[in-house]
């Protein structure tokens, strides 16, 4: 859903969506897939690269998208072989109508378990792509997709690495990087996309992540920090100046169910 190629500007005084954590993505959607879509973008550049040679051999595997945005990962997904690809987005400006192996559900993904698409069925793949920061019970949300994975099935989960919050924050408000990255509780600032919406967070550090994790059951077996190569850099110097200023891009994690024997509450 969210992608890292915007910095935070200063909150002004306009509605924010803090109550409802789908709203800003609704007014959102459209500016972020035209963003998304630039060829300098950091999903073109280095996150979704990295994030299909995590998702490794799909050909004949189920496919579950928590947040797919206008779906069109997953119809690259589907086009690769993957058997069955189901997409939750809240938007549901879908880029493909449903076919065999494509279904796109205008949802609200926190929901995801409750729909006939989704219920009853397992999945070699969970994907959470820069749309956690949605999920109204993080660690319930886990735990729900760790039910539907197969044996041998993963989630892959992204977020935007937390420093870069902490930098943004600190630069805006001439305060330090450390308090930034430990205070806690909720922070605002007007989105890059759409001037006219405010959009409000809660503050996360990497052991915040890691605990979150752990809560739900499932363990890290692989994590990745994708950066511009020499070759992006060179040609997208504007690019690699401000990704070097903010520490900016994402972390993607593979992350499996403990043994199936242990108990979670």
């Amino acid at each position: 859903m969210t992608t890292s190629d915007q910095p935070l500007s200063t909150p002004a005084a306009m509605p924010t969506h803090a109550g409802d954590a789908s709203k800003p993505w609704n007014d959102l959607a459209s500016g972020y897939e035209r963003a998304r879509s630039r060829a300098d973008s950091l999903d073109n550049l280095v996150e979704w690269p990295a994030q299909r040679a995590m998702l490794g051999d799909i050909d004949g595997m189920s496919v579950l998208d928590l947040g797919c945005g206008n779906g069109e990962k997953l119809v690259r997904l589907a086009g690769e072989g993957a058997r069955r690809c189901v997409g939750v987005d809240i938007s549901g400006e879908f880029v493909a109508g449903p076919s065999e192996r494509l279904d796109l559900v205008s949802a609200d993904f926190n929901d995801f378990d409750a729909l006939p698409q989704v219920a009853g069925q397992q999945f070699d793949r969970i994907l959470f792509l820069q749309s956690f920061g949605y999920a109204k019970d993080p660690v319930g949300i886990l735990k729900r997709a760790r039910a539907r994975l197969t044996d041998d099935g993963f989630i892959l989960l992204t977020r935007t690495q937390p420093i870069r919050y902490a930098l943004e924050r600190a630069e805006a408000n001439s305060t330090l990087v450390g308090d930034e990255y430990f205070a806690s509780g909720a922070f605002s600032y007007v989105s890059g996309w759409d001037s006219q919406v405010t959009m409000t967070k809660q503050r996360y550090t990497i052991s915040n992540l890691i605990n979150t994790f752990a809560q739900a059951g499932l363990w890290i077996e692989a994590a990745v920090e994708p950066h511009l190569s020499e070759e992006q850099k060179r040609e997208f110097p504007d690019k690699h100046a401000w990704a070097n200023r903010y520490l900016a891009g994402i972390i993607v994690f593979k992350l499996r169910s403990l043994a199936r024997d242990i108990a979670f509450a």
